[in-house]
């Protein structure tokens, strides 16, 4: 995958599957990918940032078990609030060198985005982090792409094209994903298993990824080094995720499998297929989801399955309408219970890199949840509440550049 600057054009020239992986690693993208603001130019080296800015309103009649409602402004509904910055520089034999620095931030407060890596060793947040989502270094060519530093895992960006809301900020399993990878980085040591190295699956620290598409098929490998003094597996991340489009079928599958820094023992295995079939102006996506969280003993304490079904309908030019229904249950011995949600969206494109979102999910949780249940099930940012039936409305407007 190249560094330089992929423009909308560029990406219309290449599958599906690899146009929106390479917008994610390159940092440009929203639900329409825009051109990003070119800060400095030499001959052989660019510079740039880019951003993406969302907000809206976000309504919701149960907010708790009592029945309150609650309307508030509500930020990154569509996709995240970032800015970053990137580089590239063409080097010899036809590589390239690029950066990629991103920070993640609420347009609602202006302030840094929490993150979910361990607490840092004196008992505060670690939100404080800037480049929260990519900090890293790389050289790409004809053989491939390697990247260094911190940066999304593969296994996410492998089922971009099949989640059935391409992983939406908000009201898609990105929440099942992302919450059932977190509590490994939490938990201390007298109550379950830690990895430093993990940020709720999607971003790893100490990672090396070696990227590569090959006649349509477009996979990643991302090893983590554990760091910790007398064993290499104690604390390390593997990660691995592929697609592939022929057609108009595509298809997707991952794996990561995360240790416990003290013990060795699993803590995360995560594993992942999807599907998308497209006839014309309609998308149909499967995906299905297996997580399992260990405490540092090995004893399980989650085991999620997570099925998310839907369909796009591009019904006018400018218009494109989403129905998805997703099924998560934790069939953990101690935890075992299910929510269930609906989700429909229409996503105006108001003009480049500019549309006016309206989404609504209805969610019905089990009552009786473990707190780890209540978050693994959910697809949004603060899960509803458990034994109740919950409706959310979100109208907002993202803004890329």
């Amino acid at each position: 995958m190249n560094a330089k600057k992929v423009s909308q054009a560029q990406l219309g020239m290449v599958s599906p599957i690899k146009a929106l992986t390479a917008a994610i690693l390159l940092s440009t993208t929203a639900s329409t990918v825009s051109a990003d603001i070119l800060i400095g130019e030499t001959d052989k080296t660019q510079l740039s940032m880019y951003g993406i800015l969302d907000i809206g309103v976000l309504a919701q009649d149960n907010v708790s078990t009592n029945g309150s409602e609650r309307v508030d402004i509500a930020t990154s509904g569509l996709r995240q609030t970032v800015f970053g910055f990137k580089g590239n520089r063409e080097l010899d034999n036809d590589m390239n060198a690029f950066f990629n620095l991103e920070a993640h931030f609420d347009l609602d407060t202006g302030r840094t985005h929490g993150t979910g890596d361990a607490p840092l060793a004196t008992g505060d947040s670690s939100g404080d982090i800037l480049f929260r989502r990519q900090a890293n270094l790389g050289l790409t060519g004809d053989w491939g792409t390697v990247i260094a530093g911190r940066q999304y895992g593969p296994a996410l960006l492998a089922h971009l094209a099949t989640e059935p809301r391409i992983f939406k900020e908000q009201f898609s399993n990105l929440y099942a994903w992302a919450y059932s990878q977190y509590f490994s980085t939490q938990n201390n040591a007298n109550d379950g298993g830690r990895n430093d190295n993990n940020d709720v699956g999607i971003f790893f620290n100490n990672s090396v990824q070696y990227r590569n598409n090959i006649n349509g098929l477009d996979f990643g490998v991302l090893y983590s080094f554990g760091g910790q003094e007398g064993s290499q597996k104690d604390g390390d991340v593997i990660a691995i995720g592929a697609a592939y489009t022929t057609g108009p079928l595509s298809l997707s599958g991952s794996f990561q499998n995360m240790h416990d820094q003290q013990t060795g023992e699993d803590v995360v295995t995560s594993w992942a297929t999807g599907a998308a079939y497209n006839l014309g102006d309609l998308t149909f996506k499967i995906n299905y989801m297996n997580t399992e969280n260990n405490d540092q003993n090995g004893n399980e304490i989650l085991d999620l399955d997570a099925l998310g079904m839907g369909v796009d309908w591009k019904w006018a030019a400018k218009h494109t309408a989403t129905v998805a229904y997703y099924i998560n249950e934790d069939n953990a011995p101690v935890t075992s219970a299910e929510t269930k949600s609906l989700v429909l969206s229409n996503e105006y494109t108001m003009g480049e890199s500019t549309i006016l979102y309206a989404q609504m999910a209805y969610v019905d949780s089990d009552a009786g949840m473990s707190t780890i249940s209540q978050y693994a099930t959910s697809i949004v940012a603060t899960p509803a509440p458990v034994g109740e039936k919950t409706t959310l409305l979100n109208i907002g407007v993202n803004f890329a550049f």
